[in-house]
């Protein structure tokens, strides 16, 4: 968390830049390449979690340390890239 005293507001970090403009927010883009038949109940919750369900499926997401946490538990079932700049919708 940001200290209080150096002119950081509530809920900003301290190294971001002021106002939320400039570069976008990287983003990642997670696809399912593997069924969960048979995996462990909470590694299927986690694909469901990222958006997943079947294989094949894409979903873009923004690069963070919760869901980098995410990816982390399911690499075998999942394939991870970075995103386009401009594109910022499912397929």
């Amino acid at each position: 968390m940001a200290p209080t005293g150096m002119g950081a507001r509530l809920g900003e970090e301290a190294g971001a830049p002021a106002g939320g403009k400039g570069m976008a927010p990287a983003q990642l883009e997670v696809t399912q390449v593997k069924s969960a038949i048979g995996s462990k109940p909470k590694h299927r919750g986690t694909l469901r979690a990222l958006g997943l369900g079947r294989i094949g499926r894409t979903n873009i997401l923004p690069d963070r340390p919760e869901i980098r946490g995410m990816i982390a538990r399911v690499p075998h079932l999942i394939e991870v890239g970075e995103a386009p700049a401009e594109e910022t919708t499912r397929t």
